[in-house]
């Protein structure tokens, strides 16, 4: 049968990791979804002054926060959410190439400070994709767009060389299939039709039937469908719950300030939250 959860968690930052944390210690039954455990942004950190008795730069914060995880027997799953689905009161998170069920899901995705593409949100499902994997087929013999935001998803770009036409890529990177082509512009605009048509770059418009923009957190609205958000933040109340029940939200992706002591606290209360979401859920049941 398949295993429902009672908590997703989505994201493998601080507010992730707290929220985590804090779910194992109140003994639920919980998955810690994320591409790396506290990220890439918390180990380049210069220096961590605003987090409460810890003194040193972000390798010395990550190497700390590893060795608690460890100790505490927290589990982290990697994975990149680029869906979540509610049926009824069950979610499902689509990480690709595999599907999770939760009965409530906490969102720690963070926040993309290069902002989004003008026309991004508008051709979302339309030509706009995030995941290489879920959509790469749709575009057999194609001319597509790939956004990279860093060479790990170099591997992404070879898979939707497969069958795309033309790829041409922006963000850097070393390939090996012929038909992709690295592009030096910086990407500022999707534009179309009903559907993408092209990809306004600096100083170039390249005809594309797709774009697929590879980044390590999907924007909340494009993930999940429904939600209420005020740009690229989750509209939240006191206790962390979004307009959707049972799916809470922590961290920078609620909104400034973008602090890990902010980040952590909000994974403590989006947890607790969740817990007493749970426990209303089942008295609905009994009774």
């Amino acid at each position: 049968m398949e295993h429902i959860y009672d908590v997703a968690v989505i994201g493998g930052g601080i507010a992730g990791y707290s929220a985590a944390l804090s779910l194992k210690s109140l003994g639920a039954d919980y998955l810690w979804l994320g591409e790396t455990a506290f990220g890439e942004k918390v180990k380049k950190s210069e220096y961590v002054r605003n987090y409460p008795a810890f003194v040193g730069d972000g390798e010395r914060f990550a190497e700390a926060l590893e060795a608690q995880r460890e100790r505490e027997g927290v589990r982290f799953t990697r994975g990149r959410a680029v869906g979540v689905f509610r049926m009824k009161d069950v979610y499902t998170v689509s990480a690709e190439d595999t599907a999770y069920t939760a009965r409530s899901v906490i969102l720690c995705t963070g926040v993309d400070l290069r902002g989004n593409l003008t026309g991004e949100r508008e051709f979302t499902g339309r030509g706009v994709s995030y995941c290489a994997v879920c959509d790469g087929a749709l575009y057999r013999g194609k001319d597509i767009a790939v956004v990279m935001a860093s060479d790990g998803f170099s591997e992404e770009v070879e898979y939707l060389a497969d069958f795309a036409k033309t790829a041409y890529v922006f963000g850097g990177g070393t390939f090996r299939h012929k038909n992709i082509v690295p592009c030096g512009e910086t990407p500022r605009a999707v534009e179309g039709n009903g559907r993408v048509e092209r990809l306004v770059a600096d100083g170039k418009t390249y005809k594309v039937d797709g774009v697929f923009l590879l980044r390590a957190a999907v924007p909340p609205a494009a993930l999940v469908g429904g939600l209420k958000t005020d740009g690229a933040h989750v509209v939240v109340g006191r206790d962390l719950s979004t307009n959707l029940g049972g799916l809470f939200a922590a961290g920078d992706v609620t909104g400034l300030p973008y602090q890990y002591a902010k980040a952590a606290g909000e994974g403590l209360v989006a947890a607790h939250a969740a817990k007493r979401y749970l426990s209303a859920l089942k008295q609905v049941k009994k009774t």
